[in-house]
């Protein structure tokens, strides 16, 4: 950043219209609001990115310069084309594809396709590789996620990029504006720039790769629907689903950008979905479920349909929505995994039913924490290693082989695979969907978010109702008595002043969480990642600023849903819930 410094008259710097806002990292890639995206701020951190690549070795994920370089775009205007409504901002991915050939690497567009596609598609070819995209967050934003030759970069990578994106950030701020292929509002002054012709190869190969893993099987007689709004890869599910088999039936196709988060579904969209199985189970018959992913498609949503009328009634169908802590845990099954690995977010219904035995410690919420988790599990001698997030992002560690097939290891978010998994086990039980989480742990769980809450903010609030002392990541009440412990489960020996820190700490949440709305006493604190309360009832709440925009979210988790909805509606109610009662301790 260059705050304090100083430039010449002449430099570029001196002449921006605009104050710079840093791109920073969030739990996984870079974000910001498009105003702030402009093409220098993304060719500045891509450029530092590119060339920390290419300073790792290659079993590493090193590049090398001469190499092909591969880049993707979700369907966001602003990754491929000017917003005059955002500042005129945009034109992101060609911003990347100036840093990819300045880098002297070979830039490859394969198009707008699927996160996961791409990821895939360079750890095959053992290239590096870049995701325009913003994800699930509101339309005002966007962003890019970089991968190395294996895959994405890691948090021990981001300190170190970071000193390189100071470094260019001052050479470029210098250059006099003459020579500066930059104008004063930070945008190349060549205007719009086409991209290379997209290429296809990416897209067939990540059909190809659940169509081999699946091949022999069949998902004929289910009937799907395609909830495609504005997800980039709404064509290729639907295309995908049909080569299996099934019966897929596209519904809800948006041309404007619709923001999906699959941690926050709200019962506007579930009604929405519920619509669509009432027209087209009267057009064309029973639906066995709807399924969809979010703006990038490296998240999957998925609701079950159970029918509701009687045998010699015309068909009607319930829809159920399946978080994706839950839909984790039943492809964990159906993949016969011995090793998973989730964030302290998830539903813990994981510690209570089948896959306990082979669940790893719990960690910190973002892709780079599973897999890490998942590389530990590794080197232990776990051989089918997978991970999910809750907001259904699944993960694979380890190649999985069945019946002469392999599925190879993906280890990055991906939504086909656990839509497919658990369409498959259903087909192969001949059962409904909603079966193969009725046999789970009846643990119910829901995520909501207040929006527009500065992550600073966030940040001071966990501060604020966390302890001190940093090694202790978990605490075990029993009367006035605490046991304490840190990330490794290990003990941590309290000294009375802590000891009454932590007892403080429950005493103020607990006015927070208030008897009349149904907690019970707190009898457990993490602060792993945010702080995540246990109840003597059973009920779990969790509060963490978002790491890729301005929110502040609660997960909850309970003996039933309708509990689990409770909490969180407590939570982000206006004026005074939960999360705003929390926040006036840091206002």
């Amino acid at each position: 950043m260059d705050k304090g410094k100083s430039y010449p008259p002449g430099s570029l710097r001196a002449r921006l219209d605009h104050t710079p806002q840093p791109l920073r990292f969030g739990t996984s890639g870079r974000r910001g609001r498009v105003e702030d995206l402009t093409q220098l701020e993304i060719y500045i951190n891509a450029s530092a990115e590119l060339e920390y690549l290419k300073g790792l070795p290659p079993e590493k994920g090193g590049i090398r310069e001469g190499q092909e370089f591969y880049f993707a775009y979700d369907l966001r205007p602003s990754s491929t084309a000017f917003v005059p409504e955002q500042g005129g901002r945009g034109e992101i991915a060609q911003a990347i594809v100036r840093a990819v050939r300045d880098a002297g690497l070979r830039p490859v567009n394969l198009g707008a396709i699927p996160t996961p596609a791409l990821t895939y598609y360079g750890i095959r070819h053992k290239r590096g590789s870049i995701m325009v995209t913003g994800s699930h967050i509101p339309f005002d934003r966007n962003g890019y996620k970089t991968n190395s030759a294996r895959g994405e970069l890691m948090k021990e990578d981001e300190a170190p990029i970071n000193a390189i994106v100071e470094r260019i950030r001052d050479k470029l701020y210098r250059q006099p504006f003459e020579e500066s292929p930059f104008d004063e509002k930070g945008l190349f002054k060549t205007g719009h720039q086409d991209l290379p012709p997209a290429v296809e190869a990416g897209a067939a190969a990540f059909l190809r790769r659940y169509q081999t893993f699946f091949e022999g099987r069949s998902l004929q007689g289910r009937r799907v629907i395609v909830y495609q709004h504005s997800a980039v890869g709404r064509d290729l599910l639907v295309e995908l689903l049909r080569l299996l088999g099934a019966d897929a039936i596209p519904a809800g196709r948006s041309e404007s950008f619709v923001a999906i988060d699959t941690e926050n579904i709200g019962d506007d969209l579930l009604a929405e979905l519920q619509r669509y199985v009432d027209r087209i189970g009267a057009e064309v018959g029973p639906v066995d479920a709807v399924v969809s992913t979010d703006g990038d498609s490296d998240r999957p949503l998925l609701t079950a349909v159970d029918r509701i009328s009687s045998e010699g009634e015309p068909w009607r169908g319930r829809t159920r929505f399946y978080g994706g802590d839950l839909l984790g845990m039943a492809v964990a099954e159906y993949l016969k995994a011995d090793a998973v690995v989730a964030p302290i977010s998830c539903n813990d219904a994981v510690d209570r039913g089948p896959l306990r035995g082979a669940l790893q410690p719990k960690t910190r919420i973002g892709s780079p924490y599973v897999i890490a988790g998942m590389e530990r599990a590794k080197a232990l001698g776990r051989r089918r290693v997978c991970g999910w997030e809750a907001n259904g992002g699944f993960l694979l560690g380890s190649d999985i082989e069945e019946g002469g097939r392999k599925l190879e290891a993906l280890p990055t978010r991906d939504s086909f695979l656990p839509l497919l998994c658990v369409l498959f086990a259903a087909q192969e039980e001949g059962a409904p969907v909603s079966a193969l989480f009725q046999r789970l742990p009846r643990r119910f769980s829901r995520a909501s978010l207040l929006r527009n809450f500065p992550r600073e903010k966030g940040r001071r609030l966990v501060q604020r109702f966390s302890p001190a002392d940093p090694n202790v990541k978990e605490a075990v009440f029993e009367k006035d008595e605490v046991r304490a412990f840190g990330a490794d489960g290990q003990p941590v020996t309290l000294s009375s002043d802590l000891q009454k820190e932590l007892l403080d700490i429950r005493e103020r949440l607990s006015r927070r969480f208030t008897r009349t709305e149904g907690f019970d006493r707190i009898v457990r604190l993490n602060f792993l990642d945010g702080i995540r309360i246990w109840f003597a009832n059973g009920d779990v709440a969790h509060v963490r600023p978002s790491g890729n925009a301005d929110e502040l979210r609660i997960y909850a988790v309970a003996d039933t849903q309708e509990r689990a909805d409770q909490i969180v509606k407590l939570g982000v109610a206006e004026p005074n819930g939960i999360l705003r009662r929390l926040e006036k301790a840091v206002d």
